[in-house]
């Protein structure tokens, strides 16, 4: 037995750990049990599993606000030469330069 705490598992009972005047024979020593990883290991697989969790509700709804907005793009894409040039009352010219002439500086 190397180990001291393989000698008290043994009922050994070491001398300095008797008080003085104490009758041997009316010392208990008391162990405790091992160390459960239980509850820790646990508890990290919980934290990770919900931290996985929202992260994937974060995901799903960012990409339901981008398609929301493409689909807001499209239609008003569509909509806005219907409504702008469509109904007349505003019309829209782009000036383009003539084909043979250049551009003098005053």
């Amino acid at each position: 037995m190397i180990r001291p705490d393989a000698q008290l598992r043994s009922g050994h009972i070491p001398a300095d750990l008797i008080p003085p005047g104490t009758d041997p024979r009316q010392v208990v020593i008391v162990h405790t049990q091992p160390r459960s990883w239980a509850g820790p290991v646990l508890l990290v697989l919980v934290a990770t599993v919900g931290l996985c969790g929202l992260v994937y509700i974060t995901t799903v709804a960012v990409l339901s606000l981008i398609k929301v907005a493409a689909t807001t793009a499209v239609a008003v894409k569509t909509a806005v030469p219907t409504l702008v040039g469509g109904g007349g009352l505003i019309t829209l010219a782009l000036k383009t330069p003539k084909a043979g002439r250049t551009r003098t500086k005053r």
